[in-house]
């Protein structure tokens, strides 16, 4: 489905809009980019849904918003992402219909009932610790990235605290992609950082690493 996954974060983005840097992380090779905005209005976050969405369509590549399903049916969204405490994988579809929904787990367990209830993917973490989201479990583990992708037959994500120093380590764990939100969005670069992560992800895939 896709391998960086890039998730906004206003707090390290300074003067950056999320609109353009997902503009930036999609030219710099991200195939996804997800709409975080914990304390944003409804108004504010569907304004910039919509336009993060024209500009996904402009690159072909795949456009989320986190926890919001309204949200994310207004704005022709391709998917919404959910974490344990929203609204149930089996209740977000009755709204958003054949739109991709991704859970966030922190288990197998968590991982096998979110594909059971109907999630497209999972996504595991906090892999390793995270001060972006501190509501997540923190330091899982490569094991739970391992054990979460023997469990479930849906795509795996890997998130929190992923870098250039992690990236592969976490794919080698059996992760089908990385999302990452401080190493690309807190980034001077914001284009040249998602492009050196995705060049390491295909590097490696192609055994140039």
């Amino acid at each position: 489905m896709f391998e960086l996954y890039a998730v906004t974060d206003r707090k390290l983005l300074g003067g950056v809009s999320e609109v353009e840097a997902a503009r930036l992380c999609y030219e710099g090779g991200a195939d996804a980019v997800q709409l975080r905005l914990k304390d944003a209005d409804g108004a504010e976050m569907l304004a910039l849904a919509k336009r993060i969405e024209g500009v996904a369509d402009e690159h072909g590549k795949f456009f989320f918003v986190n926890d919001r399903v309204d949200v994310a049916v207004l704005a022709g969204a391709d998917g919404v992402h959910l974490g344990q405490a929203d609204i149930p994988v089996r209740e977000a579809r009755r709204l958003c219909g054949d739109m991709v929904i991704g859970v966030s787990v922190g288990s197998t367990d968590e991982a096998v009932r979110a594909v059971q209830d109907g999630a497209d993917y999972v996504a595991v973490g906090a892999v390793f610790g995270t001060s972006t989201k501190p509501d997540a479990k923190q330091g899982v583990g490569l094991d739970a990235v391992f054990d979460v992708k023997q469990a479930v037959d849906v795509p795996v994500v890997a998130i929190g605290g992923i870098n250039r120093g992690n990236i592969l380590d976490v794919m080698h764990a059996g992760a089908d992609s990385a999302a990452v939100a401080s190493a690309i969005m807190g980034a001077d670069d914001i284009r040249g950082a998602a492009h050196e992560l995705k060049t390491l992800i295909l590097n490696d895939r192609r055994g140039a690493v």
